[in-house]
């Protein structure tokens, strides 16, 4: 994509702006920011690229969701370096990080932590919080839909509000906290199915598939020999907040604004215009995917060298946002109609 050139002599009223740009500060503070956070965004991406091969996209995703304070659920099949993905951004990011694997006897105290009762050398005795292991900065769910709905529920507070309740007292997560999900789409046995809920609390959905051909070629040989470079930190958590506070400061176009809403007002089957969309979603995406597009659109543009985002912004990150926010009916079903051409559609109509 082409780096558009940043807009010039800005302000910090949007009265004066002709693009209808809305700006959080001022200009100058601005743009010297970004500059500056485009030089450590590069030194991200270039660690990160000493440990995965091939999957840029994946890449850029999983970091705009980071950067848009959001978590991340990773679908793929086994061996394409999810898990080492997620331990390859919590190494360069220096973020203190936690592996959950998920399996169907897992109770949501190993996830959240619970109460133990101690006795002291007096005889008294008190209940003391024992944190688990969600208490971290990076939480890596592995095989999430492996747990019972009760245990995956247990993660719902902790991603919306950053804070568990044990015993009726609540626990503040350390900041920043994210949590990256990788998920199997293909072996479905003793699974179970993310609740609705649930899956609208991850910023983005990543579809992760093979590496091309020369990407895989150079993974085999420099993971078969015999040593391996391993990524060095690049960004520290104070610097990653900071980043997500820019993030929310980059304006933003009326035009991309009124993109974002026709995008999910439009995949709402009782509000849409789109006959084929009343016909085959069953229900579609709420207000948090508009949150989502907007600030996911934002991160985007700055990894890409741009001051502002743009329609193509919306456009590219329709699908990981509503993929895991809309579902189809059975008319769709039968017309063999599937979601990623119901979102092609939908991105279409915004021109």
């Amino acid at each position: 994509m082409p780096h558009a050139p940043a807009p010039a002599g800005l302000s910090g009223s949007i009265a004066n702006d002709p693009a209808g740009l809305h700006f959080a500060g001022g200009g100058g503070d601005l743009l010297a920011e970004v500059e500056a956070f485009g030089a450590r965004i590069a030194a991200v991406r270039a660690q990160v690229g000493r440990a995965i091969y091939g999957q840029p996209e994946v890449v850029d995703q999983t970091l705009i969701s980071l950067l848009s304070g959001g978590h991340v659920l990773l679908v793929g099949v086994p061996g394409l370096g999810k898990s080492r993905l997620v331990e390859t951004l919590a190494t360069v990011l220096g973020m203190g990080s936690k592996r959950v694997q998920f399996t169907p006897d897992l109770m949501p105290a190993d996830i959240l932590g619970s109460e133990v009762l101690d006795e002291d050398a007096t005889g008294r005795r008190s209940f003391r919080f024992v944190p688990g292991p969600v208490f971290c900065q990076l939480l890596m769910a592995d095989e999430i839909n492996r747990a019972s709905p009760r245990t995956q529920s247990a993660l719902l507070q902790a991603m919306q509000e950053r804070r568990v309740a044990v015993g009726g007292v609540e626990h503040r997560l350390p900041a920043p906290f994210h949590v990256l999900a990788t998920q199997n789409p293909i072996e479905q046995e003793g699974t179970y199915p993310l609740p609705e809920a649930q899956l609208d609390r991850f910023l983005l959905e990543v579809q992760v598939g093979y590496p091309a051909l020369a990407d895989e070629r150079a993974m085999l040989v420099a993971t078969t020999g015999a040593a391996e470079t391993p990524p060095a930190q690049a960004l520290t958590p104070a610097e990653l907040i900071a980043a997500q506070a820019l993030i929310r400061r980059v304006p933003v176009g009326e035009s991309v604004v009124d993109a974002i809403l026709r995008l999910v007002r439009g995949g709402r089957p009782e509000s849409t215009g789109d006959e084929a969309v009343r016909r085959h979603v069953a229900w579609g995406p709420g207000p948090r995917a508009a949150q989502a597009l907007m600030l996911a659109a934002r991160a985007r543009a700055l990894l890409d060298g741009r001051l502002a985002p743009s329609v193509e912004d919306v456009a590219a990150l329709a699908p990981p946002v509503l993929r895991h926010r809309m579902a189809l009916n059975f008319s769709a079903r039968a017309d063999g109609v599937v979601l990623g051409d119901v979102i092609a559609r939908m991105v279409e109509r915004i021109g």
